[in-house]
């Protein structure tokens, strides 16, 4: 048993894997850029800046409020979790806050027409990550203080995604978009940090029809190799460092707007993730989620909007109930004890926020330059597992604010 629960500090640090909690479906961002977030996360079917635009769905980029302007966004968005811990055991109870500091994640882009047809786009942006940081909390796992069995940890994982973008407009009211997108990945599960590079793409349509605006978009399964990254079976005896592979999801995308005029806007959007079917989520079973997003942005005056959203995505972690404590699970061809595994899913990555409503509002300041920004709430969520025969507990909790920020700039 003490080997079982030593084992647990090796597998929690794969806690960060799935992703830096940030305000989240899953451990993806609900939107890149304060306008976006500020409307729940839309912007499938008629973004409002060219970062919404470029991450939601590349064919929209010739559909933008800018029109035919070059338009320039440069942003950044401070993320605040709040992540606690509680272990239930027969030798007692543990329990604590996470430490992790506030995240901020950067997003930048670019739009520019090059003829009456096509765009081009490129796009720098913050995606999606997690990280935990219960160091210093010496939680004793055995009863005995200072003898390597406590349970301080530390892990984090960041997600940078780079990505040239065209949009071809076939009509009028057609267009199509394709964006390749490169992935800057780094995790450090407290040993130092290792980082890959993954890639993928994604293709857009937008159609609009009269007052309505439609989008599409699907972005295919993006899978990186965090080499040497951690000894995860050490409590068989192993002493190499070994490989964890992560992949991104596949992710649909639907959405549709109601622009009925230039003061108000609706819109509705809805986006199936596959997690289960992606590497590294699908070991700590992670189940598909389908995340429903709705904003709304109004302009009482020419040079303000004023904009709110909801965002809803079912928990995609699993609680498991009855796992036997003394058991092995394997992941990715390694044996991890089970105690370990659930303590990871639980403890070390409550991905688990569900329901995000936000604020924001944007302002023209001069003809070329307005600023936007915009809040956000996840409210807090829990996630519970208890062993058989009752005899372990584990709990989590995870509550997000984030505050977002954001210059653009249209050039004639």
């Amino acid at each position: 048993m003490k080997q079982q629960r030593q084992s647990w500090i090796l597998v929690l640090a794969l806690a960060a894997t799935a992703g830096t909690v940030w305000a989240t479906n899953g451990d993806n961002l609900i939107g890149v850029g304060p306008v976006s977030r500020a409307m729940g996360g839309t912007g499938v079917a008629a973004p409002q800046d060219a970062i919404g635009g470029m991450v939601n769905n590349p064919a929209t980029l010739g559909v933008l409020p800018a029109g035919a302007k070059t338009e320039a966004d440069f942003g950044g968005t401070l993320f605040i979790p709040t992540v606690r811990a509680k272990i239930t055991t027969p030798g007692g109870v543990l329990e604590g806050k996470s430490q992790q500091q506030p995240f901020v994640i950067p997003a930048v882009g670019i739009a520019a027409p090059i003829n009456d047809r096509l765009n081009f786009g490129f796009a720098a942006y913050g995606i999606s990550g997690m990280g935990v940081d219960y160091r210093n909390m010496h939680w004793d796992l055995d009863g005995n203080p200072g003898n390597g069995y406590e349970g301080d940890m530390f892990t984090k994982l960041e997600v940078m995604k780079f990505s040239p973008i065209l949009a071809y407009k076939l009509t009028d009211d057609l267009a199509i978009g394709l964006a390749l997108q490169g992935n800057y990945n780094n995790l450090d599960l407290g040993a130092g940090s290792s980082h890959d590079y993954s890639y993928g793409a994604q293709v857009g349509l937008s159609y609009k029809v009269g007052i309505a605006q439609l989008g599409a978009s699907y972005t295919t399964p993006q899978k990186c190799r965090f080499q040497r990254v951690f000894n995860f079976d050490a409590f068989m005896g192993d002493n190499t460092s070994d490989t964890l592979e992560l992949e991104a999801p596949a992710t649909y995308a639907v959405g549709i707007a109601l622009v009925p005029n230039q003061t108000f806007m609706i819109e509705a959007d809805v986006k199936y993730v596959a997690w289960s079917q992606a590497a590294g989520y699908s070991d700590f079973d992670w189940q598909d989620q389908v995340v429903a997003s709705i904003g709304a942005q109004v302009k009482p005056l020419d040079k303000l909007a004023l904009r709110a959203g909801v965002n809803f995505g079912k928990n995609p972690v699993k609680e498991h109930d009855g796992w036997n404590p003394q058991g092995v699970t394997t992941v990715q061809g390694k044996q991890l004890p089970t105690f370990g595994y659930e303590m990871m899913r639980n403890i070390g990555f409550p991905a688990i926020v569900q329901t995000h409503v936000t604020l924001g509002l944007g302002y023209q300041i001069s003809k070329a330059v307005s600023v936007n920004l915009e809040y956000m709430h996840a409210f807090k969520q829990d996630i519970s597992s208890t062993s058989m025969g009752n005899a372990i507990t584990l709990e989590s909790s995870l509550e997000e604010d984030s505050l977002g920020f954001s210059l653009n700039w249209q050039f004639e």
